[in-house]
């Protein structure tokens, strides 16, 4: 056991030397003298504090949960043998096939990475909130955990409970709310159906089924259906409404939702979309 955890400090030390800011989606200030990643940037990408992020890699931290452990696999863009191999050498069962998937493979973080000028953020199956870039959070605030650890859409819309840190409207046509209510709850009953055995999703179901009439109603009639792109009209406090395509696209293999939000170029949303982006790099460079 002490060689294993002596295994996964020096493999989380050589992860993060192996990936540059720029692999990241992170602007690069002045020299540098770590080979990688600085630890303050990875800490900040899992999630961590600098503090315990330090005690992992000197040994001193030996137990990290299956949380912590998805985090650094996720912020390390760690592949699925590798990831599996962080788990079993922190003493953890790596994910099965059975569980709603929420790793993002490296090579769809790259890509993220380098779509920073699109308010895009990444949902498992389940719409688990694990992702998302600069400009999702100019536009609709900084995504705030629910007490079930991660932002979920539906304990939001369903349950109550906050999405984000900003008072960030929706404007919806005529029954495009009953819509919406009806196809995410159609998307869930899908998802259950695909992975059973998550105890996520029954955790999930269980909880809005209590909370909510209007998610019993919806979920006792059966209806099974994949949730569709749409568009959207978003009520902001400094640039006013916004109307965008809300794009949402699955990535093979792993059920992730890239949820993308764009305007037309030249368009009006555009322009505020442009304000936003300039915003959101300033507060990003500001101390």
């Amino acid at each position: 056991m002490q060689e294993s955890q002596s295994d996964l400090g020096a493999l989380l030390r050589s992860w993060r030397d192996r990936l540059q800011p720029a692999d990241v989606g992170m602007p690069t200030y002045g020299s540098r003298r770590a080979a990688g990643l600085r630890r303050e940037e990875l800490a900040q990408l899992a999630g961590l504090s600098v503090d315990y992020l330090v005690r992992l890699e000197q040994g001193r931290a030996r137990r990290p949960s299956a949380q912590v452990a998805a985090s650094l696999a996720r912020a390390l863009q760690l592949n699925n043998a590798e990831r599996s191999h962080l788990f079993v050498i922190s003493g953890l069962l790596p994910p099965t096939p059975g569980e709603v998937p929420s790793h993002i493979p490296p090579g769809v973080q790259r890509l993220l990475s380098r779509l920073g000028e699109v308010p895009l953020a990444v949902f498992t199956a389940s719409w688990d909130l694990l992702s998302w870039s600069p400009l999702w959070t100019a536009l609709l605030g900084d995504p705030v955990p629910s007490g079930k650890a991660r932002a979920n859409v539906l304990r939001s819309h369903f349950g109550g409970e906050n999405f984000s840190r900003s008072e960030v409207r929706y404007l919806d046509n005529p029954g495009a709310l009953e819509s919406f209510e009806a196809s995410l709850v159609a998307d869930l009953r899908r998802v259950s159906g695909r992975y059973p055995d998550d105890l996520g999703v029954q955790t999930l179901v269980a909880d809005l089924t209590l909370a909510s009439e209007r998610f019993r109603e919806l979920w006792n009639s059966g209806a099974v259906s994949e949730h569709q792109s749409e568009r959207k009209v978003v009520r902001h406090s400094t640039v006013g409404d916004v109307e965008l395509d809300c794009d949402i696209f699955t990535v093979a293999g792993t059920d992730l939702r890239i949820v993308a939000y764009s305007a037309p170029t030249g368009s009006d949303a555009a322009d505020k979309l442009d304000f936003l982006r300039v915003s959101a790099v300033s507060a990003a460079v500001t101390p």
